[in-house]
């Protein structure tokens, strides 16, 4: 198998598990969100640390650990996805996992505004039609439910940022990621060791299958990232980009079938003008991409032929 087939087969498994955390999730919300997270911080800091010694990476880990502009900015790295974490587990675990799909949904139209006003981005005409088509659509679910789509956009931002400052910092997804953990690992142990000493631990309040699911969930997410670090190296960052809404896709799946949230057509409509721009969006990167490989390949032709003709 070709690198590009690798790739792809890393990058769609991360996003199919980032697609089905609901029905991880899910089976923990007799555990208070918080707990959850201290955990999946705990055994994701354990996996990491592990994974790292196996692949002989650790002075990567030391050498952004003395780095004190590294360590600023994946502090407030840590920070934010603690927060879009916090915020998708509560989700899930409290009956919103169809806007929380719409979140990562919108991530990338978020992305691309953050691209705007902070880098100095443009967009050019397309790319503003999907960004207004989205609005809109945030928009009119915020008329219909009376009130903003607030977690959709918690999710939405705080990724958009984590991403943002992650991009700023030289440091490997993996490393980085032990770094973020490690600095979060003391907040996590004070905090569970205080909920098992008040009588209200999950872990051990919990049979088996809760403790096995709070474990679980470090090795997974680090598992997730990895395939996903891997394989985007391999991929042309366009096809990356619409194997991201795998996950959300899936994620939106499990709310209406496995859940069944409530989804009317009111609310429909709203997705359903979402939707339309992220069509919108990925088809005009597509376009570009498709141009190259069609005058590459059109190169590659005439080439051919010019060799020819001097052989003959």
């Amino acid at each position: 198998m070709n690198n590009a087939g690798k790739g792809f087969i890393a990058v769609t498994a991360a996003y199919a598990i980032w697609g089905i955390f609901p029905l991880y999730f899910h089976p923990l919300y007799a555990v208070s969100a918080f707990q959850v997270i201290a955990h999946r911080i705990t055994w994701s800091c354990v996996f990491v640390l592990v994974a790292l010694t196996v692949r002989r990476e650790l002075p990567a880990l030391r050498a952004a650990l003395t780095d004190r502009g590294v360590m600023g900015r994946l502090t407030v790295s840590a920070t934010l996805i603690t927060i879009n974490w916090t915020v998708y587990v509560w989700a899930v675990t409290h009956g919103h996992v169809i806007e929380a799909s719409l979140g990562y949904f919108i991530n990338p139209l978020v992305n691309v505004l953050l691209g705007v006003a902070l880098l100095g981005e443009r967009l050019n005409r397309v790319q503003c039609t999907a960004v207004a088509l989205a609005a809109g659509g945030v928009l009119y679910l915020a008329i219909v439910g009376h009130s903003p789509p607030w977690i959709a956009l918690a999710l939405a931002l705080s990724f958009g940022i984590y991403g943002l400052v992650r991009k700023l910092v030289r440091v490997a997804s993996l490393p980085g990621l032990a770094v973020e953990t490690t600095i979060l690992l003391p907040f996590a142990l004070v905090y569970l060791a205080w909920c098992e000493s008040s009588g209200v631990g999950g872990f051990g309040l919990g049979g088996p299958v809760t403790r096995a699911l709070l474990i679980g969930s470090g090795p997974l997410t680090a598992t997730a990232l990895f395939l996903f670090a891997y394989g985007a190296r391999l991929l042309p960052y366009s096809t990356v980009g619409v194997l991201s809404y795998l996950g959300p896709m899936l994620q939106f799946a499990c709310g209406v079938f496995a859940f069944h949230e409530s989804f009317d057509r009111s609310r429909a409509l709203g997705f359903a003008l979402i939707w339309a721009a992220i069509v919108i969006y990925v088809g005009e990167g597509l376009l570009p991409a498709r141009r190259a490989q069609i005058s590459q390949s059109g190169s590659a032709s005439s080439g051919e032929r010019s060799h020819t003709d001097v052989a003959s």
